[in-house]
C-alpha cells in the first residue's frame, strides 16, 4: 500500500451525535431503559415458554427463537453505542468493527428469515388445522428455526469478506454503530463490485421472505373470511395481526433508513434512522 495516497486503517471512529454533546446524556439514559427492559422482557418471555408446557407449540418455538435474536440483536449494537455515549474517544478496532458488523447483519437477516418461518406456521395452522400437528412436526420446525440462521450468517460472512478486501481513506463513521452503508463509503478504490455484491445478498433475504410472507398472507386472508365460527375468526386475525404488526415495524424502519435521500441533515434521518431498526425495533416486537 505504499505507493498510495492512503494509510492502513487499524481503528474506526464512531461520531454520532458528536456535535450534540447535551443530547447524548439523555440519549444514554433512553437506550440504557430500552436495552433493559428488551433483554429482561424477551428473557422473561423465553423462560415463560420453556417452563409453561402449554407454550410447546410451533408457534411459540418460533416466536422463542424471535425473542432470542432480539436479545442478541440489541446486544450486537447497544452496549458499545452506550459506552460510545460516555466516552470522549469513540474508538473500535478494525478486527472488532467487522466482528460487530458480521453478528449485527447476520442476525438482521435471520430476523427475515424466521418472520417468513412464522408466515408458514400461520399458513398451516389456519388453512390445515386438521393437519398441523403433521406437518408442523418437531423435525419441520427445527429446520424452519436452523435454515434462517444458517442463510443468514453465510450470507453475512459473504458480504463481511468481500468489505474487508477494500482499503478505507478515512476512520471517521458518522453512526454510534456499525453500518455497511457508512463504511463503503469511506472506501479508496471503486466499490463498485462490492456494492453489487451486498446488493444481491441483501436483495435476496429481503425478497425472499417478503414474498414467503406475501404468499401465505394471500392464502390465509381468504381462509380466515370462511371460518364460521366469530371466536374463530377473531382468534386467527388476532394472531395474524401481531405478525403484520411486526413485519410491517421491521421492514419499515429498514426500507425508512436505507432508502433515504443523500441530503438528508447530520441529526435527522443519517443517524436517527438506524438507531430505530437497531434499538428500538427489539423492544417493540416485544411489546407487539
Amino acid at each position: 500500500m505504499a505507493g498510495n495516497n492512503f494509510t492502513e486503517v487499524m481503528f474506526f471512529i464512531f461520531h454520532g451525535f458528536a456535535n450534540h454533546p447535551k443530547l447524548q446524556v439523555s440519549l444514554f439514559m433512553m437506550f440504557l431503559f430500552i436495552y433493559l427492559f428488551t433483554v429482561l422482557g424477551n428473557l422473561g418471555l423465553i423462560l415463560l415458554i420453556r417452563i409453561n408446557s402449554q407454550f410447546h407449540t410451533p408457534m411459540y418455538f418460533f416466536l422463542s427463537n424471535l425473542e432470542f435474536i432480539d436479545i442478541f440483536y440489541s446486544s450486537t449494537v447497544t452496549p458499545k453505542a452506550l459506552v460510545n455515549l460516555q466516552s470522549i474517544q469513540k474508538i473500535i478496532s478494525f478486527v472488532g468493527y467487522f466482528v460487530q458488523m458480521y453478528f449485527f447483519v447476520g442476525l438482521v437477516c435471520s430476523e427475515c428469515f424466521l418472520l417468513g418461518s412464522m408466515a408458514c406456521d400461520h399458513y398451516v395452522a389456519i388453512c390445515n388445522p386438521l393437519l398441523y400437528s403433521v406437518v408442523m412436526s418437531q423435525e419441520v420446525c427445527r429446520w424452519l428455526g436452523v435454515i434462517p440462521y444458517m442463510i443468514s450468517f453465510t450470507n453475512s460472512l459473504v458480504s463481511i469478506c468481500v468489505i474487508s478486501t477494500l482499503a478505507f481513506c478515512d476512520a471517521s463513521i458518522n453512526h454510534l454503530f456499525c453500518n455497511t452503508t457508512a463504511l463503503l463509503a469511506l472506501s479508496c478504490m471503486d466499490a463498485f463490485n462490492t456494492e453489487m455484491v451486498i446488493f444481491v445478498l441483501a436483495g435476496f433475504t429481503l425478497l425472499r421472505s417478503l414474498f414467503i410472507i406475501t404468499v401465505t398472507y394471500i392464502a390465509i386472508i381468504p381462509a380466515i373470511l370462511q371460518i364460521q365460527s366469530a371466536a374463530g375468526r377473531q382468534k386467527a386475525f388476532s394472531t395474524c395481526v401481531s405478525h403484520i404488526m411486526g413485519v410491517t415495524v421491521f421492514y419499515g424502519s429498514l426500507l425508512f433508513t436505507y432508502l433515504q435521500p443523500d441530503n438528508t441533515s447530520s441529526l435527522t434521518q443519517a443517524q436517527v434512522a438506524p438507531v430505530i431498526y437497531t434499538i428500538v425495533i427489539p423492544v417493540l416486537n416485544l411489546l407487539i
